[in-house]
């Protein structure tokens, strides 16, 4: 009896976190972001593709919505000489580069934002 008693205490307790943290998701978004708004972009000062003449594709997991891209394209963003554009759909970075970037750089930038580069190419 006492053995049924606490793995119904168990359960319970389960349920309850589990509630608690889709609670969460449905009231600040799916990244966390709090609030639900909009996670603010860093802009590129240099918008002219032709001093770009690198350009890798990163196909990231993890992006499920719009605060996701925003925050891949943000730590790619924020690399000195880099200029990246997601694409939540196909689930993947555009990365233009000014100089040749390591794989291992672009993948820990994204890594540290929280999500996972699956394959680079290289074009």
């Amino acid at each position: 009896m006492t053995a049924t008693i606490l793995i119904c205490i168990a359960i319970a307790v389960i349920v309850i976190l589990g509630v608690r943290s889709y609670m969460k998701r449905v009231s600040s978004g799916c990244c966390g972001s709090g609030g639900g708004g909009t996670v603010k972009k860093i802009r590129v000062p240099d918008k002219d593709k032709s001093h770009y003449p690198y350009r890798k594709v990163l196909w990231i997991d993890g992006m499920v919505c719009g605060n996701c891209a925003a925050n891949v394209e943000n730590a790619l963003n924020s690399l000195d000489g880099v200029w990246a554009k997601v694409n939540l759909t196909e689930k993947k970075a555009e990365v233009l580069m000014k100089k040749p970037f390591d794989d291992e750089i672009l993948k820990l930038s994204v890594k540290d934002s929280g999500y996972t580069v699956f394959r680079i190419d290289e074009s």
